[in-house]
């Protein structure tokens, strides 16, 4: 059974805060909605799109398109900006996930596909198979169908550092194996940050597997994903982009974190569009190849396009 977030210490009692007049989500149209919902209900799928209640899901339904969710829908993390349900009793894996999403991904006829999953620190390879599968099983109907990953750090358990990242390194190579398109890892916040914002995660331990990525496979590009608005500066967010560069990611999403509820860790501040621009010369003179930066900006936010 689905498990209920509990209140934690970001719970409190606010006045309703106003959105400013740039944060305007796009809603798409109720039978295009209709039509996404429909299929992932059938299918018995789980997206981020839903379950992190992403901005865009709108505007991403519209054109047909979704980032799926591996692993079930309860994740063993327990980060204080995400919306995605927490447990250490996640669902127990379904054997016909891999073939459902596939399933899907034919009926959208969609030819570039984001499949991300929830952190499943139960399981020996920490859901690296999860996305192998499902790579195989959608070429298995199209061998055409561009696959971007996005994971978790694959990391987990009280082990010694040597041999967590002896086994890291050997989950990431079983997901390069299968050869995506690209491979994305979210640092998503500054490393003065980390601790408060990503329980479970670190920032050395992100960098180094977007390093590690690179090094085991460079005709691969590595992605990261950063979010603003949780109490970081303008130098602290420069600072990652140079971290970012210096282990060789070639590719950057900068977006404003939105509060999902109460019981999430409150924004600081909204930085304004003219920000958002500047961060994105900034993140181009330092040679990132592509880069989506604005205030409504996601992971696999336009995913498939290219600078």
């Amino acid at each position: 059974m689905s498990q209920k977030t509990k209140p934690n210490k970001f719970t409190e009692i606010l006045p309703t805060q106003r959105l400013p007049n740039w944060i305007k989500p796009s809603i798409g149209t109720a039978s295009q909605l209709e039509r996404m919902q429909k299929l992932i209900k059938e299918n018995q799928l789980n997206t981020i799109c839903e379950e992190a209640r992403c901005p865009n899901r709108g505007e991403c339904y519209a054109s047909g398109t979704a980032t799926f969710l591996l692993g079930g829908s309860i994740c063993t993390r327990s980060c204080a900006f995400c919306q995605v349900e927490k447990g250490m009793t996640p669902l127990r894996l379904d054997p016909n996930e891999a073939r459902r999403v596939a399933d899907a991904v034919n009926q959208l006829k969609l030819k570039y596909v984001v499949l991300t999953s929830v952190a499943r620190d139960d399981l020996p390879d920490h859901g690296a198979s999860l996305f192998t599968k499902t790579i195989f099983e959608i070429r298995k109907i199209n061998q055409h169908i561009d696959i971007e990953v996005l994971t978790p750090d694959f990391w987990g358990g009280h082990v010694k550092n040597s041999e967590g990242v002896k086994a890291q390194k050997e989950r990431l190579k079983t997901v390069l194996d299968a050869k995506p398109i690209c491979f994305n890892h979210n640092i998503e916040t500054v490393e003065r940050l980390q601790k408060s914002v990503r329980r479970g995660a670190t920032y050395k331990r992100s960098l180094d597997l977007l390093q590690a990525a690179s090094e085991l496979d460079n005709s691969i590009p590595t992605k990261s994903g950063l979010m603003v608005g949780l109490g970081e500066n303008e130098r602290e967010v420069v600072q990652v982009l140079q971290d970012l560069r210096s282990v060789n990611c070639q590719q950057i999403t900068i977006g404003q974190y939105l509060r999902p509820s109460l019981t999430h860790i409150p924004v600081q501040r909204y930085w304004h569009p003219n920000e958002f621009e500047h961060l994105a010369k900034i993140a181009n003179s330092l040679g990132f190849k592509k880069i989506n930066s604005g205030p409504l900006v996601r992971s696999s936010y336009h995913a498939s396009e290219q600078k």
